[in-house]
């Protein structure tokens, strides 16, 4: 599984662009707009996750994936599959052509694929990038992609983009979080479902009793095949409800086989105009973020900050690395100045108030 060259270190930052775009959304206040009355709320937030990811995580490599306007295999097989989602505000809807501007001026590649959902197309890539021995860190606004979570691929959960709080997710983190491996995400959803998808899964079956099963059978299949020796209650409503929870199960697990293939070099990162950024910033009145644009690849000298520019809550960046067993965020209170451009390392001394192990995985504020 490798394409025959030297990968050390690499690493593919996958965004899941509607997931990310639904939270900026809902995260920063309807009445922002530009003095012309175009709304600009979710795509502000939307650009802000994205400079915060790329002056924090450092990808090498990145893509962003978005949902297709047409049914997918699983609203073909099973009508109810989010059916019960009111539709989209008009104010958000506009907003999302501008939020695909953002990501082409970045120069950023964009996957997508009729009949498949976004997570469709992360788990796909997420598998070829494995295959080109290049590790995958997942940014998303929802949590269905832990399932994809092994050894090589992490999650990134925006939990609050206002705040800059994000969750992170390996292997370890989903074990201490579900009490099972992430494979076995799809096999829980099967028996307890998943409301916001409209997922079945077994009436009354809860929680705690979905855990119990699954630690002890692994698998949906193999507690089908052991029901004889579960408690009658639980055995009559699995049995009377089998081919539900097969049906949930279907639903909630996402495929490697999109059609999509990944262009690693053309998703390198950071080769991007600034000019055509910053003509679009203007455009949208984003003058707030122009100073927190990252240095372009290749670049060697990025222009000092004047002192206007500093405030109290600018932080120092970290480098991220996928195999670094830690990193430190800034305490507001360390360091006052933030780099031009983020191009400088902090130290240990300077500011570590907060340190994230990212093999425990955990949160961080940025």
């Amino acid at each position: 599984m490798t394409d025959g060259t030297d990968s050390a270190g690499r690493t593919l930052t996958l965004l899941d662009g509607h997931a990310l775009f639904h939270r900026a959304f809902h995260a920063y206040p309807d009445e922002m707009s530009t003095n012309a009355g175009e709304a600009t709320n979710a795509v502000f937030g939307f650009t802000r996750i994205l400079l915060d990811l790329f002056r924090y995580i450092r990808p090498e490599y990145i893509a962003v994936t978005f949902d297709r306007p047409t049914p997918t295999f699983r609203h073909r097989d099973y009508a109810a599959y989010k059916a019960h989602r009111p539709s989209l505000p008009d104010s958000m809807r506009a907003q999302f052509p501008r939020v695909r501007e953002v990501v082409s001026a970045f120069n950023i590649p964009i996957y997508e694929a009729d009949g498949f959902e976004a997570d469709d197309v992360l788990g796909t890539l997420s598998l070829q990038a494995m295959q080109q021995s290049t590790d995958v860190i997942i940014v998303t606004g929802d949590l269905d992609t832990l399932q994809l979570v092994n050894e090589h691929v992490r999650v990134t959960f925006a939990r609050s983009p206002r705040r800059g709080e994000f969750d992170y997710y390996d292997v370890n983190t989903v074990e201490q979080r579900y009490g099972f491996a992430p494979p076995q995400i799809v096999d829980y959803k099967s028996l307890v479902g998943d409301t916001s998808d409209n997922i079945p899964g077994v009436a009354g079956i809860g929680q705690k009793t979905a855990t119990k099963l699954i630690q002890d059978y692994t698998t949906l299949e193999n507690i089908l095949a052991h029901l004889d020796e579960l408690p009658p209650r639980v055995r009559e409503k699995l049995s009377d409800q089998r081919e539900i929870a097969e049906r949930s199960k279907y639903l909630a697990t996402i495929v490697t086989n999109a059609p999509v293939t990944l262009d690693l070099p053309s998703a390198r990162a950071l080769d991007y105009n600034p000019d055509t950024v910053l003509a679009l910033f203007r455009n949208l009145e984003f003058f707030s973020l122009v100073d927190r644009l990252p240095r372009r690849a290749g670049d060697t000298a990025a222009p000092e900050e004047s002192p206007e520019e500093e405030s109290a809550a600018d932080t120092v960046a970290p480098t991220v690395t996928f195999g670094s067993s830690i990193f430190f965020v800034n305490s507001r209170h360390a360091s006052r100045r933030r780099p031009a451009l983020y191009d400088r390392k902090a130290s240990s001394t300077s500011w570590a108030t907060l340190l994230f192990d990212v093999r425990g995985g955990g949160s961080m504020r940025l």
